[in-house]
């Protein structure tokens, strides 16, 4: 009996030093010559993963191998809702391809090498702006072409969300720097003379383009992203038929939606990792 009592009087005392210390307290009875622990008194703290990560979309290790496009057409069959311009005859597209190679250096994370072609073709057949009889403005202009082609390479970082949990659906976020080297021709009647200018250009890019991907098959990746603009440094040098030359630079920086920049792409992965 004495026993008990002095260890009634001695547990308050070992649990608050116990508490000061840091160390786990825990409640200790004598039974039967036997001693029994309990569960611990004291709380513990714990981390609270929220598991952003848990669903992969592409493992480390993978190769992928892509490619990107766009194609689009400018047409103006019927102009006469036009105040000013009338009687417009244009036809032009823009074409634009991009293979790239990747390699996924951790779960969800590549990097890769993009190349890219763009092609723009557009004929200004006519063109007539009449300003009305008070302002003594007529402007006519005709057979107008105006064609290019631009090669671009870069270096991107591509990184993945998974959606759902077997992988099959995904968000990604791509940082690019590109460079592109490009020559157009624009040719046209001044009178019954013909004329043209040729132009030289370059351009450095710091792009932002979002998109989302899911697995069509296995190993094969269907995406569509965005671009979302960015920093921008172009150079263009100008020649005329007279061997007259000029040029211009010119620097930006813009965030926002740019419809000619949608591109539908896919993407093969030369493994299924998910299998292993």
């Amino acid at each position: 009996m004495k026993k008990f009592l002095l260890l009634m009087l001695l547990a308050p005392a070992a649990l608050s030093a116990a508490a000061d210390s840091g160390a786990d307290a825990s409640v200790v009875v004598r039974k039967d010559s036997a001693f029994v622990e309990k569960h611990r008194f004291l709380p513990t703290a714990k981390r609270i993963d929220r598991r952003i990560d848990r669903n992969k979309f592409a493992y480390k290790g993978e190769v992928a191998l892509g490619i990107t496009a766009s194609y689009g057409t400018i047409s103006s069959d019927d102009t006469d809702m036009m105040l000013i311009l009338d009687n417009i005859n244009l036809d032009g597209t823009i074409a634009q391809v991009n293979p790239f190679v990747g390699y996924f250096y951790r779960d969800n994370n590549m990097v890769g090498l993009r190349l890219g072609y763009r092609h723009i073709g557009m004929g200004l057949g006519n063109l007539e702006v009449d300003l009305g009889s008070q302002n003594d403005l007529d402007i006519s202009l005709d057979n107008m072409d105006y064609s290019g082609n631009a090669y671009s390479f870069g270096l991107f970082h591509r990184s993945y969300t998974g959606i759902d949990p077997k992988g099959s659906f995904g968000l990604f976020a791509e940082l690019e720097l590109s460079g592109m080297i490009g020559r157009s021709d624009f040719s046209y009647l001044s009178g019954d003379t013909p004329k043209s200018t040729h132009s030289k250009s370059f351009k450095m890019n710091i792009s932002f383009n979002p998109g989302v991907a899911v697995y069509i098959f296995p190993n094969v990746c269907g995406t569509l992203s965005f671009g979302l603009g960015g920093f921008q440094y172009s150079k263009i040098d100008q020649t005329d038929q007279d061997g007259k030359t000029g040029s211009r630079t010119a620097s930006k920086m813009r965030f926002r939606l740019n419809l000619a920049n949608i591109n539908v792409g896919m993407t093969v992965h030369l493994w299924n990792k998910k299998k292993e």
